[in-house]
């Protein structure tokens, strides 16, 4: 059993949106915030959001706790 680039697969990731969409149109892969590098292809809501990805995303808001919507829209 392969486990490919490890935890990475257990989570959902942040990426921006626009490269969400373009990735479904024409399969590019995308970025996450934490660097991992795929082509989406699964629901992200079945899976927890990735630590990495949230404490970046947190902190490129500019204080975590506020305005704490999760940043998935």
């Amino acid at each position: 059993m392969s486990h490919g680039d490890g935890d990475h697969e257990r989570f959902a990731h942040y990426v921006q949106k626009d490269k969400i969409m373009a990735s479904a149109l024409d399969g590019t892969p995308v970025v996450a915030l934490c660097g991992k590098v795929w082509v989406p292809g699964r629901d992200p809501k079945k899976y927890p959001v990735c630590p990495m990805c949230k404490e970046i995303y947190e902190s490129m808001s500019g204080g975590g706790d506020e305005g704490k919507d999760g940043g998935k829209k």
